[in-house]
């Protein structure tokens, strides 16, 4: 079991993570911390640092933002869960953040994971695109060696030849995961398939796989959204999937 703040995962409980992809204002993220903390959401994500595809696009807030999900947190309570992009960020992302979550694209920046797991807060791991298991939990032992047992991993879909979805979510490694570590395991099903309608099933069905939390986002204004609008839930969305994930968790055992 992890536990950050108002955020727990693991040993039953099911962490619920959500919030915007990007910080883009103080307005939007309170807002939605506030939306998200009225549904059952147990833990406030969002994106200061973004790492992007094309150098063009909205690179995040950097500290600004970071302030904007502090006071976010001041406000609500609720646990901050922000990428570190970069090895020379780790510390300033610290200072602000409970969690410090390493993206995908980072998952074999060694030097980045050691990094984290000296700044002595939890970390959450995302699976590369194109990594295996056994390099996912490779990854999980750099942040472990550091003297950092705190590891969250997060399964958030992989690429395939399908074009369907963004990535294929592969629900089955889950259970695979439990199997093989003590690590508690989160589900992220907004980029696992790169579509908001796809997301509240997708979410359920990870909760009866076995996952320890979800990390879902959210944005007030989907279609506007500065970044991954189209696998954002609004707000009377994600209270719909805090239903249906309430009922599968009581089905399974989990407490949210």
């Amino acid at each position: 079991m992890v536990r950050a703040g108002s955020l727990i995962v693991g040993n039953s409980h099911l962490g619920m993570i959500a919030g915007p992809c990007s910080v883009e204002s103080e307005e939007q993220t309170i807002s939605v911390a506030r939306a998200i903390k009225a549904a059952g959401a147990t833990a406030l994500r969002g994106g200061a640092f973004k790492p992007r595809t094309s150098p063009y696009s909205f690179q995040g807030l950097k500290e600004e933002g970071l302030k904007i999900l502090a006071t976010a947190r001041d406000e609500t309570g609720l646990a901050v869960v922000t990428e570190v992009v970069s090895e020379q960020d780790v510390d300033l992302v610290a200072s602000y953040a409970d969690v410090l979550q390493i993206g995908a694209r980072n998952m074999q920046n060694y030097r980045l994971l050691e990094a984290a797991g000296y700044a002595g807060k939890p970390v959450l791991l995302k699976r590369g695109a194109s990594a295996t298991m056994d390099e996912l939990l490779l990854a999980a032992e750099y942040i472990l060696n550091a003297s950092n047992p705190n590891v969250i991993l997060c399964e958030r879909g992989i690429r395939t030849f399908e074009t369907h979805t963004r990535y294929t979510l592969a629900l089955s490694a889950v259970p695979y995961l439990h199997d093989r570590t003590h690590l508690p395991v989160v589900v992220d099903p907004s980029h696992g398939t790169g579509h908001s309608a796809l997301v509240p099933r997708m979410a359920a069905a990870a909760i009866a796989a076995g996952a320890d939390g979800l990390i879902i986002e959210v944005h007030p204004d989907p279609e506007n959204a500065l970044s991954d609008g189209y696998q954002s839930l609004n707000f009377q969305e994600f209270e719909a999937l805090m239903e249906l994930c309430r009922r599968v968790a009581d089905a399974v055992g989990k407490i949210i």
